[in-house]
């Protein structure tokens, strides 16, 4: 299992050997009881896998999981208890924390983000600037804040960027031999920055264009020109100031690589429930 591979590196790491601390005070029969609370407002995510960590740890912990996944808690919320070897608890309690805290981060804000293009046609997506080794889990927390996902990896689609392009020469070219070899069912995104590439990667038939860095009254222009004939993404430096004005222009996607890359971790903590 995957997630379970992933734990066990987690574990790896923090603990080494063996928790030094916890063996040296904590008798290993002594039995403890403790509930992870949610210390300020929030939207879950990384509860499931929170919980896990427990159990993956040691079998004979009993986790009560109180809320879900996606859900808005308030301060004080309990959202699991714990009961079992309180030595092995608080071995795995750091890991544990960690991954909820950065979930719910990432949810949260993303949740924020929905919040302020309600009302618009605009879909909310995230980037692959995510944590290497965390992206499914952190793409995870972002579907569970409302927002969509971009694509999973390299594989996953096929994104003709300024590099790309200038390497075969053209837009038309790059489109072109995409074309030629790519899955039936897989779509061709180019990355525009100017008007002339929008009107260029029409032409040359891609299934979706990304208005990079453009300014709100370049992107209206656009929409305009395209008509709905395809799917138009804006990204680059979208903030949560200035996401309304970008989703009020008409487009269908906004991408912002911020709710991965610089979502802050979010107040969870591990309380003794004696």
């Amino acid at each position: 299992m995957v997630l379970d591979d992933q734990i066990r590196a987690f574990l790896r790491e923090d603990i080494g050997y063996f928790d030094l601390t916890a063996t040296l005070l904590i008798d290993a029969e002594l039995p403890g009881r403790f509930e992870m609370r949610a210390r300020e407002p929030m939207t879950l995510a990384g509860l499931a896998a929170a919980a896990r960590v427990f159990t993956f740890y040691d079998a004979s912990i009993q986790v009560e999981v109180l809320a879900r996944d996606g859900q808005q808690v308030d301060k004080g919320t309990t959202l699991l208890k714990i009961e079992g070897p309180a030595r092995s608890i608080l071995t795995a309690e750091r890991t544990a924390l960690n991954l909820a805290q950065h979930l719910s981060g990432i949810a949260t804000v993303t949740a924020t983000y929905i919040e302020r293009i309600a009302g618009t046609r605009a879909q909310l997506i995230d980037s692959r600037k995510t944590t290497p080794g965390l992206r499914a889990m952190e793409k995870h927390a972002v579907a569970c804040g409302g927002g969509r996902n971009h694509r999973l990896g390299l594989d996953n689609g096929i994104m003709l960027k300024d590099n790309h392009i200038a390497v075969c020469g053209s837009i038309t070219a790059a489109v072109a031999r995409a074309r030629s070899s790519v899955p039936v069912l897989t779509k061709v995104e180019v990355e525009c920055d100017r008007f002339d590439q929008v009107e260029e990667a029409l032409a040359a038939g891609a299934d979706v264009i990304m208005l990079d860095n453009m300014a709100v009254e370049e992107m209206q222009r656009a929409v305009a020109m395209v008509d709905g004939r395809v799917l138009l993404e804006a990204s680059g430096g979208v903030r949560l100031e200035t996401i309304r004005a970008i989703a009020e222009t008409g487009v269908d996607f906004i991408s912002v690589g911020r709710i991965t890359q610089s979502s802050p971790a979010l107040d969870i903590g591990l309380d003794d429930a004696e």
